[in-house]
């Protein structure tokens, strides 16, 4: 599946005492590379829990390349690794600004869960979305 770019600034906020990224914002930029993604090929998280369904991440693994800075525009590049019965895994990478750069790479795996936290099946209108997307090549 091809993978969807999504870019973000470097905040201060986002860096610690010795002015690089703080680890913990790794998985901040990952969750915003997965939800835009999903919002590009038509998939609203909101929308998602309010039909019912919950994608807890299960597991999350940050491989750290090179250091981030104040004020770097990074771009997140998301790909949807493999979408299972009740799973989904996300890879992403972080690159600097002009893709010459891999600053991180990493990925998440999301358990489908119902409003009662039980294991659900992938909903049939995620299944056809993600279908979409890999046909169209976005």
């Amino acid at each position: 599946m091809d993978s969807h770019e999504h870019k973000v600034r470097v905040t201060y906020a986002d860096t610690d005492a010795m002015g690089v990224v703080y680890n913990a914002n790794y998985l901040r930029w990952f969750e915003i590379g997965r939800t835009e993604m999903l919002r590009q090929i038509g998939l609203i998280y909101r929308d998602l829990e309010q039909s019912g369904y919950y994608l807890p991440v299960t597991e999350a693994y940050c491989h750290y390349l090179s250091p981030a800075r104040y004020d770097d525009l990074i771009i997140v590049q998301t790909t949807i690794a493999f979408l299972r019965h009740a799973s989904i895994k996300f890879d992403y990478r972080i690159w600097d600004e002009v893709k010459d750069r891999l600053i991180a790479e990493g990925y998440t795996r999301h358990a489908f869960i119902d409003e009662s936290g039980k294991i659900a099946r992938v909903p049939q209108n995620v299944k056809e979305y993600i279908k979409k997307r890999q046909a169209k090549g976005v």
